[in-house]
């Protein structure tokens, strides 16, 4: 098989079956607030009690096609010290690849402000990127994620809005040269861009700016030589910023297809949305209504999900760092994988609403 075969499989492989992308990918530090909300210790052992827990969930593969790991988890013993794995040794990830789901590494490495803009940030990673692709390839991951940040701001007469155009420049530049490289050596790289919620700005405003993101994004992938047939896209949903009033849920979707359509090109075979905040009953109800009859309209892409909260916080809170409560965590996810499934397909399975 080629690698371009190879891509565009794999990538299809990522969004079929109505099955989404679990992301667990947090920084120690991201992963450590997480664990604190449950009263437990940031230590590699609980870093990796927690991923064991969601990763040996039964029929996980029933829903979960891939999942995005941070690097210590790719290599990370599946062993209660949770060191990095010995040669021979068992990986903790062989509990998800022996299911089928598929290996996926976060390979940027953080945000720093930007010099033209220090208010915004752009993404950092490109140091060793294509050798470290290379290695994460060789150790079983099959896929790539890189996260870029888009703040909006309103213009008023004394504060210029946001995002600048230095600002969506530089994500869109650099997730189109992460994306070539990413290709380079094998990897699905998934592009994400995304628009941040935070800020009281209109559902309008979201819609205007996601747009233009996207816009610019897909002119640099072209520009980059990416194959679109071997990326996925992880964007964020089109939604008023998260101190305004919310919108219908039939007005989120309806403004999130209308972008997808502007700007996304038929090519890409899936677009699997961030949760961006949103609770988990709201993304859920999101997507399903996207995929649903309710909106007309042609859909050229699978419309999945990669949700990290979203699928988590629940299960977290179930299983609390308890070993006697890993059942009621792996419950809690499952329940929440199963109902993104059926969003997938367009259909919204009926449950309590969570945040």
């Amino acid at each position: 098989m080629s690698n371009i075969e190879e891509l565009a499989s794999v990538a299809k492989q990522l969004v079929a079956g109505n099955r989404g992308i679990l992301a667990a990918d947090e920084s120690t530090t991201t992963v450590g607030k997480r664990l604190a909300s449950i009263g437990v210790a940031n230590s590699a052992p609980n870093r990796a009690a927690l991923r064991r827990m969601l990763f040996t969930s039964p029929g996980i593969e029933q829903h979960i096609s891939g999942a995005i790991l941070y690097e210590e988890t790719l290599l990370q013993a599946d062993d209660e010290a949770g060191g990095a794995a010995a040669a021979g040794q068992a990986r903790l990830v062989q509990q998800l690849s022996s299911r089928g789901v598929l290996l996926g590494i976060k390979v940027d490495t953080g945000l720093a402000p930007l010099p033209a803009s220090p208010e915004e940030f752009f993404t950092q990673g490109f140091d060793n990127l294509a050798a470290r692709c290379a290695a994460y390839k060789a150790a079983g991951a099959s896929f790539a994620k890189w996260r870029a940040v888009i703040h909006i701001r309103q213009a008023t007469a004394n504060t210029p809005g946001l995002p600048s155009e230095a600002a969506v420049a530089a994500a869109a530049r650099g997730l189109a040269l992460y994306a070539a490289i990413s290709q380079a050596a094998g990897l699905v790289p998934i592009v994400e861009p995304e628009v941040l919620a935070d800020g009281a700005h209109s559902i309008e405003l979201c819609e205007a700016v996601t747009q233009r993101v996207l816009a610019a994004v897909f002119k640099e992938l072209a520009d980059a030589g990416v194959l679109l047939e071997g990326i996925l896209l992880k964007p964020n949903m089109v939604t008023p910023g998260s101190s305004a009033a919310p919108a219908a849920p039939a007005e989120v979707a309806a403004a999130t297809l209308r972008v997808l359509r502007r700007t996304v090109p038929p090519a890409v075979p899936g677009i699997v949305f961030l949760s961006g905040g949103q609770s988990e009953a709201d993304s859920t109800r999101h997507l399903a209504l996207m995929n649903s009859g309710a909106l007309p309209g042609p859909k050229p892409w699978v419309l999945s999900f990669s949700y990290g909260r979203a699928l988590q916080a629940s299960a977290l809170k179930a299983w609390g760092g308890q070993a006697g409560k890993v059942a009621a965590g792996q419950a809690a996810f499952m329940a929440r994988a199963a109902a993104n499934s059926a969003a997938a397909r367009g259909e919204e399975e009926a449950g309590p609403s969570s945040s």
